[in-house]
């Protein structure tokens, strides 16, 4: 039986279904059935905290999109754009156990000097770092409470 690790985020209701031992939780926004892994259990919290606490648009949010770093194929977890097509808020999330450290940082800092995004955010469901990032100066300015949507 699944016995999801409870998270530093609001409860959501999620469709999750069991096939032959594998749990699956269903991804509203790509609008199919995921294997419900514990990055995963901290993904869909935190589109569904995006959406319904911080008023994000479903239609601006890209889950999983591809980006080519050192001739290596990536994977962003979650990008958000603005209405003129831009990339507002590239999100980096882990695991539960996984803790939030200075290389989990690098490694979305360096995903995002691919995508230029002016936000990032990492979160592992239970600790969550927010950085406005000055890309002239290669700076950032962290706070505490991700903005709502029309504010970033």
């Amino acid at each position: 039986m699944f016995n999801p690790t409870p998270l530093n985020l609001p409860p959501y209701p999620f469709k999750i279904t069991e096939k032959e031992d594998v749990v699956f939780i269903f991804d509203e926004l790509r609008k199919k059935h995921l294997v419900l892994t514990p990055e995963e259990w901290v993904r869909q919290h935190f589109i569904k905290h995006l959406i319904l606490e911080k008023k994000f648009p479903k239609s601006l949010i890209q889950i999983e999109g591809g980006l080519v770093l050192n001739q290596l194929q990536k994977r962003s977890d979650i990008l958000v754009y603005n209405t003129a097509g831009n990339k507002l808020l590239l999100i980096e999330c882990k695991a539960p156990k996984v803790k939030i450290t200075q290389s989990v940082f690098d490694q979305a800092a360096r995903y995002n000097s691919i995508h230029q995004a002016k936000w990032i955010a990492l979160t592992n469901g239970l600790q969550h770092v927010y950085a406005k990032i000055n890309h002239e100066k290669g700076s950032f300015d962290f706070i505490q409470q991700l903005p709502d949507y029309n504010l970033l």
